[in-house]
C-alpha cells in the first residue's frame, strides 16, 4: 500500500498546527542536518522523499528532480522570516544545494500552497488513473516513499516530436531579468585602468611625425643652402643659422601685471609664484632674465638623459634691441599682448571674471590662484604645453635641440610636457 503524498501530509500538519520533528531512522533527534527522516504523526518520511509538488520553473515534470524534496518544502516553511542569505546559508547547511532548495524567488509562493492560503492548481501532479503526463514515470510512492517507474506495453519512440519543449515561466522571467539589472559587475584594477573606450592616438602620431621629420632635416649640421634657400630669404632659416640665439618672452613692464621682471625667473623656473611686490623686496630687479628650463630624455639606450633650455626675459623694446635687428624673429611669446606671429599668454587671478575685452586678442588665458601655490606647477606646465605646440608648429628652428630630436621632454620638478 502507498503512503500519502509528503506534500499534503506536511501542508496538512502546518495548517493544523502538528508538531514536526527529526529522527534518525527510528530514534529521535533535534538536527535536521544529521537527521534521515522528517516525523510528521502519524507518518515518518525520509527527508529526500520526492513529493508530487512541481519545481515552479518546470512547466512539464518529466522525473523526480522535477519535484521539490520534503525536506526543501520543509525549510521553506521553517526558515520563512529568514533573510535570502540566511535561508540558503541554512539550507546549504543543512545538505540542501542550490539545485534542491525552493529558490528565492519560489519561496512566497510556495509558502502561501503550504499555509492554505491558495488552492493545488496546477502545482501538485495529479495521481495516477488522471491522465496528466505523456511519460514513462508516474509520481507514484511505494512504501519506501521513492518514485517508481512503470513498463509500458509499447515504448514511444525518441523522436523530436515527441520531445516537449521547454516554456519558462513569465513570472520568473520577469524575476530573473529585476535581479540582472541591479546586478553590479565585479572589476579589478586591471579592469578599471583599461577603460571601456578603445584609445587611438593615430591621428596625433601622424600629424607629429611629418613635424619632427621636417626638423630633423631642418637641423642636420652642416647642409649647405640650395640656390631657393639663398635666392629666398626666410625669416624661420634666419633663426635657424644661429642657435646660440636663445628665445625671447616679453613680460608686461606695468606694475599691475602677475608676471613681471620680478618674480617672472621664480615662476617659470621653479613653479612658484610670488607677487611682485615680494619679490622686489628680496632685490629682484634685475635689467635682464634667463631662465634655464630643465629637460630630460630617454635616449635609445634606455638611460636618461638631462639637458637645459635657455629662455632670456625682457620688458621693454629697448632691452630687446640691445640683441640686434632680428630681435623680433626670436620673440616666442608676450606676456599680456599678443603681436602677429607672436605666442601671447594673459595671466590672471582665479577668482576674476572672464575679461571680455581679451575675447579679440590672439591670446591664451592662465589663472593663477591666489592662495594655493601647489597648483602652480599645474599652470607652468600649461604654459610650456602651450608655448612648445607653438613653436613647433611656427618657429621650429627656435625650439630646444633636445626636444627636435626627441619630440617631448619633461621638466625636472615633476612637469611633463608632450
Amino acid at each position: 500500500m502507498s503512503s500519502p503524498d509528503a506534500a499534503l501530509t506536511l501542508r496538512q500538519a502546518i495548517k493544523g498546527k502538528q508538531i514536526i520533528t527529526y529522527a534518525i531512522n527510528d530514534q529521535p533527534c533535534s538536527s535536521l542536518s544529521t537527521a534521515t527522516h522528517v516525523v510528521i504523526p502519524p507518518h515518518s518520511f525520509p527527508k529526500s522523499t520526492a513529493t508530487r509538488f512541481r519545481k515552479l520553473d518546470v512547466t512539464t515534470p518529466t522525473g523526480p528532480n522535477d519535484f521539490y524534496s520534503l525536506e526543501a518544502l520543509y525549510l521553506a516553511w521553517h526558515l520563512k522570516d529568514a533573510s535570502a542569505a540566511e535561508y540558503t546559508r541554512q539550507a546549504r547547511e543543512n545538505g540542501v544545494g542550490v539545485g534542491l532548495l525552493v529558490s528565492v524567488t519560489a519561496r512566497k509562493r510556495v509558502l502561501e500552497w503550504l499555509e492554505g492560503d491558495i488552492d493545488d492548481g496546477d502545482l501538485i501532479v495529479s495521481l495516477p488513473g488522471e491522465r496528466i503526463l505523456d511519460t514513462t514515470w508516474t509520481p507514484t510512492r511505494t512504501t519506501s516513499s521513492l518514485p517508481v517507474t512503470t513498463s509500458p506495453k509499447k515504448s514511444v519512440p525518441d523522436t523530436p516530436s515527441s520531445k516537449r519543449r521547454y516554456v519558462p515561466d513569465p513570472h520568473d522571467m520577469e524575476v530573473v531579468k529585476k535581479i540582472k539589472r541591479s546586478e553590479i559587475e565585479l572589476r579589478d584594477r586591471n579592469a578599471v585602468l583599461q577603460g571601456t573606450k578603445p584609445n587611438n592616438f593615430t591621428n596625433i602620431k601622424n600629424v607629429y611625425t611629418e613635424k619632427l621629420k621636417k626638423m630633423r632635416e631642418a637641423n642636420k649640421a652642416g647642409a649647405p643652402p640650395t640656390a631657393a634657400t639663398a635666392s629666398t630669404p626666410d625669416h624661420k632659416m634666419q633663426a635657424r643659422k644661429a642657435r646660440s640665439n636663445f628665445p625671447i618672452i616679453m613680460v608686461s613692464s606695468s606694475p599691475t601685471a602677475l608676471i613681471t621682471m620680478h618674480n617672472v625667473k621664480r615662476f617659470l623656473q621653479e613653479a612658484v609664484f610670488e607677487t611682485s611686490q615680494e619679490a622686489r623686496e628680496k632685490g629682484n630687479t634685475e635689467k635682464l632674465v634667463t631662465v634655464d628650463r630643465k629637460l630630460t630624455h630617454i635616449d635609445p639606450g634606455g638611460k636618461e638623459r638631462s639637458t637645459q633650455a635657455r629662455y632670456i626675459v625682457v620688458d621693454s623694446h629697448e632691452s630687446l634691441n640691445r640683441f640686434g635687428p632680428d630681435a623680433w624673429e626670436r620673440v616666442v611669446c608676450v606676456m599680456t599682448t599678443a603681436k602677429p606671429g607672436i605666442k601671447g599668454i594673459y595671466f590672471s587671478w582665479a577668482s576674476d571674471p572672464p575679461n571680455a575685452k581679451i575675447k579679440d586678442w590672439n591670446v591664451s588665458e592662465l589663472k593663477i590662484d591666489q592662495n594655493r601655490r601647489h597648483v602652480d606647477k599645474a599652470v607652468v606646465a600649461s604654459f610650456w604645453k602651450a608655448l612648445d605646440t607653438w613653436m613647433m608648429a611656427n618657429k621650429p628652428g627656435l625650439m630646444p635641440n633636445d626636444m627636435m630630436v626627441h619630440g617631448f621632454s619633461i621638466e625636472r620638478d615633476g612637469l611633463i610636457i608632450a
